[in-house]
C-alpha cells in the first residue's frame, strides 16, 4: 500500500496542478478578450482614436484585476478605416517554469457619420 502511495500521490498532484493551471490560462485569455474588445470599441468609435483604446484597456485591466494576465502588452492601431487591438501577456505561474503565453485579437471597421436620408431606400416619397 506505501508502494503505491509514493506513485499515485505524486501523479494525482501533479494532475491537480495541471488542472488549475490551465483554469488560470482560461481565466487569463479571458480577461485578455475583454481587454481587446472594450479597447477595440473605443478605438473604433466615431471621434475614437488609438489613445483612447489605449485609456480603455488599461481601465478594463484595472477592473478586472492584473492576478492571471500578467505584463500585459496592449497594441492598438486605428487609420481612417478600421481600428485594431492586440493584447499579449502571460499567464499567472501555478506550476513553477511554466509560463503560458496568452494573445487575444480584436479588429473592426471604424464608425463614421454619415450624411442623414430622408426616408426610406424603397419609399417612394421624395
Amino acid at each position: 500500500m506505501t508502494v503505491e502511495m509514493i506513485f499515485v500521490l505524486p501523479l494525482l498532484f501533479t494532475v491537480v496542478m495541471l488542472l488549475a493551471q490551465v483554469t488560470v490560462w482560461a481565466h487569463a485569455s479571458h480577461v485578455a478578450q475583454a481587454t481587446a474588445t472594450r479597447a477595440l470599441a473605443a478605438a473604433r468609435a466615431d471621434g475614437g482614436s488609438a489613445a483612447a483604446g489605449e485609456t480603455q484597456a488599461q481601465a478594463t485591466l484595472d477592473q478586472l484585476g492584473r492576478g492571471s494576465l500578467t505584463d500585459p502588452q496592449v497594441t492598438v492601431a486605428r487609420n481612417a478605416v478600421r481600428a485594431a487591438v492586440h493584447v499579449h501577456g502571460t499567464a499567472a505561474s501555478v506550476v513553477p517554469g511554466l509560463h503560458l503565453g496568452v494573445d487575444a485579437h480584436a479588429a473592426g471597421p471604424v464608425e463614421a457619420r454619415r450624411p442623414e436620408t430622408r426616408g426610406f431606400a424603397n419609399s417612394d416619397t421624395p
